[in-house]
């Protein structure tokens, strides 16, 4: 038997192989990324989600406040129904999407920011045990949204580099991946916040 007629077609089935090996170790890298930046962004709604669990049992505790300002409470409840009537599938995030998640999020935070200086004029409510409770519960979970949003970013970093570097880039543009957005501060976030009493 001759060997060397073969060692053609054993080149060309080993090349192939390899390039086949090397290809899909690219995809399945990607995809390895993208779970982890899909487990992230569940992570980021978990939190929020949070937040938004907590808003009506806030409201309904400022509600027993005697003459608390309506147009207070409703900019809450209108900011949370915006908030909850936007989602995103983490697949296909687009920065416009993000940025939109982002404003509606941030109209929440305004709103509830804007309860809790008004509380300040209420003393019956500052004394009230499951306000106190709602509002440091209030607080934990906006330490949890921030720290689910800066873990999103970690996880879409690796995610990006992998798809974005040569020459996975062009096995990744044949894929359909496309490099995800990070969340970014709202704007106006650079600016100090006036606090008045």
């Amino acid at each position: 038997m001759n060997f060397k007629k073969f060692l053609p077609w054993i080149i060309a089935v080993v090349v192939i192989f390899g390039i086949y090996s090397w290809a899909s170790g690219i995809y399945n890298n990607a995809v390895t990324l993208e779970q982890d930046v899909k487990e992230s962004w569940g992570n980021v709604q978990t939190s929020y989600q949070r937040r938004n669990d907590l808003i009506p049992n806030l409201v309904e505790t400022v509600k027993g406040a005697a003459n608390f300002e309506k147009s207070t409470l409703t900019a809450v409840i209108e900011a949370r129904a915006k908030a909850t009537a936007i989602t995103i599938d983490p697949k296909n995030v687009t920065p416009e999407q993000l940025t939109a998640f982002n404003s509606a999020q941030s109209g929440v935070s305004s709103s509830l920011s804007k309860l809790l200086v008004s509380v300040e004029r209420y003393p019956e409510l500052k004394a009230n045990q499951n306000f106190l409770k709602l509002q440091d519960e209030l607080a934990s979970t906006e330490n949890q949204i921030l720290t689910a949003r800066t873990r999103f970013n970690e996880s879409v970093k690796p995610y990006n580099n992998n798809i974005n570097t040569f020459p996975r880039n062009i096995l990744a543009g044949m894929y359909g991946l496309k490099e995800k957005p990070y969340f970014e501060a709202a704007t106006g976030a650079d600016k100090a916040v006036k606090v008045k009493f």
